[in-house]
């Protein structure tokens, strides 16, 4: 039997739990048997009582009395272990990471947080990615569950209240890429509204937001800057689109308002005998495509995703081309004045 330690929270133990601090420094000591010397005040940090969930701080010092000699085995050494799925998947997304800020690619279909019916999401997800101290990044913001594109995790708290005042400062830039029927005119625009929730016109209660007027119950205004692209016939246009304000559903109600909604959204594409071009897929064609933002540290994030695989097909058959397009090609500032 060994006599009472005094051991000093680590720096880099500064918010661990104090059940997965002892975890990590005797491994072999069985939660009951924690919790039993914690109810007996065997166990103090700085002198005082604690429960096992409690938060360390670095250089707090935590009384630890005799234990056995197996609760106090060394930790195992580490060794590789596999990546979990999640955690690889997540790794497949990313398009940037530093020690802030992990920007991902999210495909189509994939919910940003858990709802009816949900059992995987982003959110969800990024439990693999929780650290030592067992903190698990952050969302930033939201897309639409089959919307693509940019999505920013922040992976300290630090981080992520930096991010999330870039976004209600309106210091980002949001460009997003969509396909949507018809032409614009003109080709260079802005739409400005007040939108408020309202119900699917497909009933069951699902959200849909509709173009309301000023004053209206729970109407807020809402500003979106639009660039066509190019176009195919006059059918279909590739449509650069930025959000000054960031509402629910705002682009997809948006184009609908102007009488170009964006192709295969379920919600909001409501116009009578037009069918889908063979080639096409009946999925939403709306990427988030480029965000520019200040980083926590200084400086900017300037991150751009590919077109997912349904959008590709579609720019290949329309002979849309990427190829030397700058994402603020055309834009005039003056628009969203």
């Amino acid at each position: 039997m060994s006599g009472v330690a005094q051991r000093t929270v680590a720096s880099d133990e500064d918010g661990m739990r104090l059940d997965r601090w002892f975890r990590e420094h005797y491994p072999g000591l069985a939660f009951g048997a924690l919790n039993k010397l914690l109810r007996k005040g065997s166990i103090r940090v700085d002198g005082g009582r604690v429960k096992s969930n409690a938060r360390l701080e670095a250089g707090q010092v935590v009384r630890v009395p005799p234990l056995g000699e197996e609760a106090q085995m060394a930790a195992p050494p580490p060794r590789a272990t596999p990546m979990s799925l999640e955690a690889q998947a997540l790794a497949d997304m990313t398009l940037f990471e530093d020690d802030k800020v992990l920007v991902l690619d999210k495909p189509f279909g994939l919910a940003i947080q858990g709802g009816p019916g949900l059992t995987k999401h982003l959110d969800g997800m990024l439990e693999a990615l929780r650290d030592r101290q067992g903190r698990k990044p952050r969302l930033v913001h939201r897309l639409d569950r089959d919307t693509t594109g940019v999505v920013v995790v922040a992976k300290t708290k630090g981080a992520a209240s930096a991010l999330a005042a870039s976004f209600r400062a309106r210091s980002t830039c949001k460009i997003y890429w969509a396909l949507v029927r018809g032409v614009p005119k003109p080709r260079q625009g802005r739409i400005s509204s007040y939108l408020a929730k309202g119900e699917d016109a497909a009933g069951g209660g699902k959200e849909r937001m509709r173009v309301a007027k000023h004053g209206d119950s729970g109407a807020d205004h809402a500003l979106t800057l639009y660039n066509v692209l190019d176009t195919a016939g006059q059918g279909l246009t590739w449509l650069s689109l930025r959000p000054v304000t960031g509402r629910t559903h705002q682009l997809r109600a948006h184009c609908n308002h102007i009488g170009h909604p964006i192709i295969g959204d379920p919600k909001y594409f409501d116009v009578e005998n037009w069918n889908l071009p063979g080639g096409i897929q009946n999925r939403l064609h709306l990427h988030a495509r480029r965000l520019v933002l200040p980083h926590p540290d200084g400086g900017r994030i300037d991150v751009t995703a590919p077109l997912p695989d349904h959008m590709a097909q579609s720019w290949n058959l329309l002979g849309f081309s990427t190829d030397g397009m700058g994402d603020d090609e055309g834009w005039d500032d003056e628009a969203a004045r």
